[in-house]
């Protein structure tokens, strides 16, 4: 299905089919749109949440059965499911609609105070680590390989510099991806969010009220969750971020790694994000590798 096509008009017959008690509130689409997912608010208390993809459309399950189990043990809000939706009038994956929550992204841009802010995120990753993960859906295809080895992304990477071989520090780059390959999580497994990134961390009077879009949820190793160290804090809130959680260095080098991947292939134009901290990932790169020094 052509995600153009999903649309104020596709969620409202949805609505009047499935769920007509709310047939009379209003849709309208969520700006900025999400990437995965496509998201309407309806009404003033509920968000329609909409896969744009068959790609994404195994994450919808995963979501609605492991948040509800998540949200008791975490420091702020997470999306609450309010009603399953089903395949219909064409549109052909399972849907949420799930409790509004206030709060603003925090890439809308105003000034933050990032020491608050990685205090604030240090506290919900460290609260996630914390759950137990029995049963939890493993590192693999729906989570992209988020929580699983870097391995998997060896290829890329190297495509990448190979693209990007006279703007780049192509040496220390694959210096730091090789040491970050190398340094194997071989602790059990933890809750990963999988999108640690500003557009999915809600902001309430300056501080960490929500973490939203759990489609790349799983349990492995969390360092892809780590990236945000490098893409969007500074040397400051990003040593903040480090004392608050109880990971090891091996950790904090494949997040960077994780940070350094996506940055190169974005610069290299093999993939399209919309996500405001790879705007100018040049600028991640050289970050990166100023830190590893």
């Amino acid at each position: 299905m052509d995600a153009a096509r999903i649309d104020v008009a596709l969620v409202r017959a949805l609505i009047a089919q499935q769920f007509p008690q709310w047939n009379d509130l209003r849709v309208e689409p969520v700006v900025p749109g999400g990437w995965d997912n496509r998201s309407f608010r309806l009404g003033n208390d509920l968000l329609v949440r909409m896969p744009s993809a068959d790609v994404y459309a195994a994450q919808v399950g995963k979501e609605q059965h492991w948040l509800p189990r998540l949200a008791p043990h975490l420091p702020c809000d997470i999306p609450r499911l309010i009603a399953a939706g089903h395949p219909g009038l064409g549109y052909p994956w399972h849907w949420s609609v799930l409790a509004w929550i206030n709060g603003e992204p925090a890439s809308a841009g105003w000034p933050i105070d990032m020491r608050i802010f990685a205090i604030g995120l240090g506290r919900f990753l460290a609260a996630l680590h914390a759950v137990s993960t029995e049963g939890g859906p493993l590192a693999g295809e729906h989570s992209f390989q988020r929580g699983g080895s870097l391995a998997f992304y060896d290829a890329e990477v190297r495509s990448a510099l190979g693209v990007l071989r006279s703007r780049v520090d192509v040496s220390g780059a694959l210096a730091l991806w090789d040491r970050a390959r190398e340094a194997a999580w071989n602790r059990s497994a933890l809750w990963v969010h999988g999108d640690i990134s500003p557009g999915n961390l809600l902001l309430r009077e300056g501080r960490l009220c929500a973490v939203i879009d759990f489609g790349q949820l799983c349990v492995g190793d969390p360092a892809c969750d780590l990236a945000i160290a490098w893409t969007w804090l500074n040397a400051e809130s990003r040593q903040v971020l480090r004392e608050a959680l109880p990971l090891d260095e091996g950790s904090w080098l494949r997040g960077r790694a994780w940070a350094l991947w996506k940055a190169l292939i974005v610069a290299a134009g093999h993939t399209q994000t919309n996500a405001v901290e790879y705007r100018n990932p040049l600028r991640v790169i050289a970050e990166v590798l100023k830190d590893s020094k």
